[in-house]
C-alpha cells in the first residue's frame, strides 16, 4: 500500500460526533422533557452515575440515548466510551462499567472472564447495522463480490493492486490499477470481528498491512483524504460522510446490493447485515438510574436510531428487547 495520509487529519476525536447530533438530540430531548406519561425517563427525580464503553458502532446511538435521558434526568451523569467491542467487554468483565455496547454478541473467552470477576448481565438489541465497504470518490469500484472481498482482506493477501482482483461484479468493467490502501477497525472491534468472520471465514482472520483503528471517524478520514483508499466500517458513519465517501455494493452471489435501512433490516444485505447489543450487569440495572435509561433505551428506539443514523430494529425486534427487559426487571 503506497498512498499514506498525514496521520493528523486523522485525528478525530468522538467529540466531532457528539458536536454533528446535538442539535438533532434537542427535538428528542424537547419531546422526552415534555412527557409526564413516558414513564421511562423517571421524570427528572433520578440521580447517580451510569458508565458505558464499548463498540464505535454503537456509540452514537447510545450517546444519543444518554443525551436525550440526561436532558430528562439533569442529575444523572453519563459517560459514554468508544474502545471497541473487546475492549468494552474487557472493562465490564473487569467490573468498570455499568453497560458495554456491543456490534457482535459476547464471547466464549469474553464469558469467562466476566464469569471470573462474578460479573452477570442481560443483553438487549438495539438497533441493526450493516457494514459498510467504501472507497474514495476517486477510486471508480461500484461492485464486489464476497469472493473478491476475501482475496483483499485474507491474511497472507498478496493483492497489491485492485485490478489483480479482476473485474466489477457490478459494470463487468476491470477493477482500477491502482495501489490497494486499506483502512480497518482494530482488532478490539466487533465490526472486525464480524467482517473477519462472514469473509475471511474464521474471525480475527485477516491482512495486517493495513492501517487501524477503533474509531471510525478516523477511518472516514482515511478513506476520504486517500485517493487510493478503501476501507469498512458501520453504515451510519457512511451515512454522515456520503459526500466524501463512495458505497461500494456487495455480492454474495444473488447479485450487487448496497446497504440501506431496507436491505439491512431485511437481511437482503447479506452477509454484512448484523444486530447491535448493550449489556448492562444485573448489578448495574438494581440502580434506578441504570433500569430507567435501559427501559428509555428500549422504549425510544425508533427515534434514538434515526437522531444516531443507525438502521432502527423492526417493530417485532423492538418487542422482543422490551419484552427481555420487562422479564429481568420485574
Amino acid at each position: 500500500m503506497s498512498k499514506k495520509i498525514d496521520k493528523g487529519a486523522l485525528v478525530t476525536s468522538s467529540k466531532f460526533w457528539m458536536a454533528l447530533v446535538s442539535s438533532a438530540l434537542l427535538a428528542v430531548g424537547v419531546a422526552a422533557c415534555g412527557s409526564s406519561d413516558n414513564g421511562s425517563g423517571g421524570g427528572g427525580n433520578l440521580s447517580g452515575t451510569i458508565s458505558i464503553d464499548g463498540s464505535s458502532t454503537v456509540f452514537p446511538l447510545t450517546q444519543a440515548a444518554a443525551e436525550a435521558f440526561q436532558g430528562q434526568n439533569p442529575d444523572v451523569k453519563i459517560t459514554v466510551g468508544e474502545s471497541g467491542t473487546g475492549g468494552g467487554f474487557e472493562k465490564f468483565c473487569a467490573g468498570e462499567t455499568d453497560i458495554s455496547d456491543a456490534s457482535r454478541p459476547i464471547e466464549a473467552p469474553e464469558i469467562s472472564a466476566c464469569k471470573k470477576d462474578g460479573i452477570t448481565y442481560d443483553d438487549f438489541q438495539v438497533a441493526n447495522d450493516g457494514i459498510s465497504v467504501t472507497t474514495n470518490p476517486d477510486l471508480d469500484i461500484s461492485c464486489l463480490s464476497t469472493d473478491q472481498l476475501k482475496q483483499l482482506w485474507d491474511k497472507g493477501s498478496s493483492v497489491d493492486n485492485y485490478s489483480q482482483l479482476g473485474k466489477d461484479a457490478d459494470t463487468g468493467k476491470p477493477l482500477p490499477d491502482a495501489s490497494v490502501s486499506l483502512y480497518g477497525p482494530g482488532t478490539d472491534s466487533g465490526t472486525f470481528d464480524f467482517f473477519t468472520d462472514v469473509i475471511n471465514g474464521v474471525e480475527d482472520r485477516s491482512r495486517s498491512d493495513y492501517q487501524p483503528s477503533e474509531d471510525d471517524n478516523v477511518l472516514v478520514q482515511g478513506v476520504s483524504g486517500d485517493s487510493d483508499g478503501l476501507g469498512y466500517f458501520g453504515f451510519s458513519y457512511y451515512e454522515q460522510n456520503q459526500d466524501k465517501l463512495n458505497l461500494v455494493s456487495v455480492d454474495a452471489g444473488k447479485g450487487c446490493v448496497a446497504p440501506s435501512d431496507k436491505t439491512i433490516q431485511d437481511g437482503s444485505y447479506t452477509p454484512l447485515s448484523r444486530p447491535l447489543f448493550v449489556y448492562p450487569s444485573k448489578s448495574a440495572l438494581k440502580k434506578p438510574e441504570v433500569a430507567a435509561f435501559v427501559k428509555y433505551y428500549l422504549d425510544n428506539y425508533a427515534d434514538l436510531a434515526k437522531t444516531a443514523q443507525l438502521v432502527a430494529m423492526t417493530p417485532e425486534q423492538a418487542k422482543k428487547s422490551q419484552a427481555a427487559y420487562a422479564k429481568v426487571s420485574g
